[in-house]
């Protein structure tokens, strides 16, 4: 793999064993975001840890999707985007003149709303990442697509059709590989944007399912407007509202024992 240009207090080392579940990972810190003259994100403070899975709620134009962007960047491909205040993974400032942002999103993996596969084979959906990144060796590449695809509770259902078109397969088959595609490079943190929202029930499970495998290696973010999803498969939870970090506490708490009123009309069906 090639030399990369981030500095080394930015994340771990990815060969490096995984930090201790629940330490802190991610600190933002009074973070503000415009879109033109309109604030989107109103000074949001917290902090997410190593190895367990937050989950962002709160009703649409809330502010959720767009903080998850800023965790890797995302939004700076968006015109007119202003950001105050830090967001720092392992203690180094992700938006600092010395970051890489094309490292960081490897460090900071993606998977969206809709699946997205290339219009590509299976293998290739999976290799594209590592080949991007120089892996080059033959029996490296598939070492690491069965990996990714075990890594995905996927390759015993495409391991006889590696090289059919990733565009054949069903809806949750087609998330699972872009789950698979995202984990490929060995990222630190994996970002979610409502992966279960487009899928059926018998799909929606099989990913929750492999979320909560996925957590013994990655450190995972999830955007859900699904409440009962965020209730089973969150560790953490936190509540937005008009741009506002209403409030952020473990899953359990925020579902049983709110602080905030508004937090429990929400959580509640009351509004949203």
């Amino acid at each position: 793999m090639p030399e990369i240009s981030l500095p080394t207090t930015m994340l771990t080392d990815v060969n490096a064993a995984p930090a201790a579940r629940g330490v802190p990972l991610i600190t933002i810190e009074n973070l503000a975001l415009y879109y033109g003259a309109t604030k989107a994100l109103k000074n949001i403070s917290l902090t997410l840890r190593e190895r367990v899975v937050t989950a962002f709620i709160g009703p649409s134009g809330c502010g959720k999707s767009t903080l998850l962007r800023c965790l890797n960047r995302m939004n700076d491909l968006i015109d007119n985007v202003r950001i105050e205040g830090s967001v720092k993974i392992g203690g180094h400032d992700i938006y600092g003149a010395d970051v890489d942002v094309i490292e960081l999103r490897k460090r900071v993996g993606m998977v969206f709303q809709k699946s997205n596969p290339f219009p590509k084979s299976i293998f290739e959906n999976v290799a594209y990442g590592l080949r991007l990144h120089g892996m080059r060796d033959k029996s490296s590449l598939e070492s690491s697509v069965e990996e990714s695809l075990r890594g995905a509770a996927l390759w015993d259902e495409v391991k006889d059709r590696l090289h059919a078109s990733a565009l054949g397969l069903s809806g949750g088959q087609q998330q699972r590989l872009c789950i698979a595609r995202a984990i490929a490079i060995k990222p630190e943190i994996i970002l979610m944007d409502e992966p279960a929202s487009a899928l059926d029930p018998i799909a929606t499970a099989r990913v929750e399912e492999l979320i909560l495998e996925l957590k013994e290696n990655f450190t995972i973010v999830i955007v859900t407007h699904n409440m009962q999803q965020a209730a089973r498969i969150s560790d953490q939870t936190a509540f937005f509202y008009l741009g506002e970090l209403v409030e952020y506490d473990a899953t359990t708490k925020i579902f049983t024992n709110p602080a905030r009123k508004q937090t429990e009309d929400y959580v509640t069906g009351r509004f949203g």
